[in-house]
C-alpha cells in the first residue's frame, strides 16, 4: 500500500500515477475523505477512553461512568467501521510508476536494446514438433490425464531442466543469494498482502480455492492457494519482522513448481508449454534499503541478462508502460527471448521494483538507528525453465531435427545435443 502521509501531501501525483495504470484515479479521493473520517472516530474514541481512565482514578461508580461506558462501545463500533471503509479504499490503489516509466498501455513499452544475432532456419520447426521427434516432451498423454495445458517432460528433455535449475543456482548463489525451495500453498490472507488479487491477480495466480487441510489454531478450515511464482512465498518470509539494517540487503533465490490457470490465453499461446497450468522456475527475490533500490534492479538485470547471454540466445530487453505493469509494482523490465517459430521476441523474464508497497501491506521494517522504516522488495526471474527449454529448443535446431545443447550446460547434462529418437 502507499504511505498515506505521501498520498496526502501529493494528491495530484498519486491520481496521475493510479490513473496511468487504468484505476480509477477517484479512489484516491475516496481514500482521503475515509481517512479524515476514520481519523475523526479516532480520536473521538480515544478521547472517551481517556475519560473513562481518569474516572477509573477516582475508584468509584457512578451514574456517569455507565453513560460513558455506552458511548464508548459505540465509538468503538464506529470507529471500526471508518477503519474498514478505509482499508477496503486503500487497498483498491495500485502502486504508482516511477517517474521515468513510459505513460500507457503495452504498445508504448520501450525496446532499450537487443543482443544477438537470430538465426536463419529456413524453416524452423517449433518446440512441439521437435520435442515430439527427439521424445522429450509428451503433450497428448499429459492431456489424457490431466487435461489440457499439461505435458510430460522425458528423457534428456528432464536432464536439460535440472541442468538449467543447477546453472542458475550456481550462478546465484556466488551473487550472494540463498537458495530456497519455498512452499507452493499460501495462506489467503499472504495473497491480499502481497497485492496481485487487488489487480485481478487471483484471476491467474491462485489455481487452487478452498483447499482444506486441518484447519488452522482454531480449527477452521484453510483457505490455501497455490503459488504463480516463487516470490508469492518467499516475499511474505519476513512478514511482521523488523530486520537488522546490516542484514540487508537479503537475497533469496527460490526453485519451486508453479501454478496458473492462464484464463484468456488462446492461439499459438496455448499449444505447447508456453503457457502451461504447471511450470518450474528460479526466482529472485530481494529485501534492500530505500536508496540501494535502483542499484539492486540493475545488477539483478545485469545477473539476468548474462544468464541468457550466456547460453548464447538472442534476446531484447524491454521497459513496461505504466497500465501494463502489475498491481504492486513501480517498475518492471523483461528480457525476451527469441522464437524462431513464431518470428518475434516472447517474454521470458521480468525484473520488478514494488518499493515499499508490499513491505507496508505485510509489515516488514529494518531497524535504522532508533527508526524503523520499511525496506523495498524486488523480484526477478533467473528461469522460467519451460520458456528457456522453447528457446534452447528451437534457436539451436538443425537441419536434421538435432538440437545442439550451449556450451555452458554441457557439464551439468553429460551430453552436447539430443538427437531424434
Amino acid at each position: 500500500m502507499l504511505d498515506i502521509n505521501f498520498v496526502r501531501n501529493n494528491p495530484e501525483k498519486v491520481k496521475k500515477g493510479v490513473e496511468s495504470k487504468g484505476v480509477d484515479p477517484t479512489l484516491v479521493d475516496q481514500l482521503l475523505k475515509y481517512y479524515s473520517i476514520w481519523t475523526e472516530k479516532l480520536k473521538i474514541y480515544d478521547e472517551l477512553r481517556h475519560k473513562r481512565n481518569e474516572i477509573a482514578k477516582r475508584k468509584e461508580l457512578s451514574e456517569e461512568g455507565r453513560v460513558l461506558k455506552d458511548k464508548i462501545k459505540k465509538a468503538e463500533e464506529e470507529n471500526f467501521k471508518a477503519w474498514e471503509a478505509y482499508r477496503k479504499t486503500e487497498l483498491q490503489i495500485p502502486n504508482i510508476p516511477l517517474e521515468d516509466v513510459p505513460q500507457g498501455d503495452e504498445t508504448k513499452n520501450k525496446v532499450l536494446r537487443q543482443i544477438g544475432i537470430t538465426p536463419e532456419i529456413a524453416t524452423p520447426k517449433d518446440h512441439v514438433e521437435l520435442g515430439e521427434l527427439l521424445d522429450i516432451i509428451d503433450i497428448s498423454r499429459a492431456t489424457k490425464i490431466s487435461g489440457t495445458r499439461f505435458s510430460y517432460l522425458k528423457n534428456e528433455g528432464v536432464i536439460l531442466e535440472l541442468a538449467l535449475v543447477q546453472y542458475a543456482m550456481e550462478a546465484l548463489v556466488k551473487e550472494g543469494f540463498t537458495p530456497v525451495i519455498p512452499p507452493v500453498l499460501i495462506k489467503k490472507d499472504i495473497t491480499e498482502g502481497l497485492g496481485y488479487w487487488h489487480g485481478g491477480g487471483n484471476e491467474n495466480y491462485y489455481f487452487v480455492r478452498d483447499f482444506e487441510l486441518e484447519g488452522d489454531e482454531k480449527g477452521q478450515p484453510l483457505d490455501l492457494y497455490l503459488i504463480g511464482t516463487g516470490e508469492h512465498s518467499i516475499v511474505p518470509m519476513h512478514m511482521d519482522e523488523t530486520l537488522e539494517k546490516d542484514e540487508l540487503p537479503k537475497r533469496y533465490a527460490a526453485f519451486s513448481t508453479c501454478f496458473r490457470r492462464e484464463a484468456g490465453s488462446y492461439g499459438k499461446d496455448t499449444r505447447g508449454i508456453l503457457r502451461v497450468h504447471q511450470f518450474d522456475k528460479v526466482e529472485m527475490v530481494q529485501f534492500v534499503k530505500p536508496e540501494d533500490d535502483q542499484n539492486a534492479r540493475r545488477k539483478m538485470l545485469t545477473i539476468t541478462e548474462g544468464l541468457v547471454k550466456t547460453l548464447g540466445l538472442p534476446y531484447q530487453v524491454v521497459q513496461l508502460a505504466s497500465s501494463d505493469l502489475g498491481f504492486p509494482s513501480a517498475e518492471t523490465i523483461d528480457i525476451e527471448t527469441w522464437i524462431p517459430s513464431q518470428g518475434r521476441y516472447r517474454e521470458t523474464h521480468s525484473i520488478s521494483t514494488t518499493t515499499d508497497f508490499q513491505s507496508r501491506r505485510l509489515n516488514i521494517k529494518y531497524q535504522d538507528g532508533a527508526e524503523k522504516k520499511f525496506v523495498h522488495i524486488l523480484n526477478g526471474t533467473a528461469f522460467a525453465i519451460g520458456r528457456m527449454i522453447i528457446a534452447i529448443l528451437e534457436n539451436f535446431q538443425q537441419e536434421d531435427g538435432s538440437v545442439k545443447i550451449p556450451e555452458v550446460l554441457q557439464k551439468y547434462t553429460g551430453f552436447a545435443e539430443i538427437r531424434p529418437k
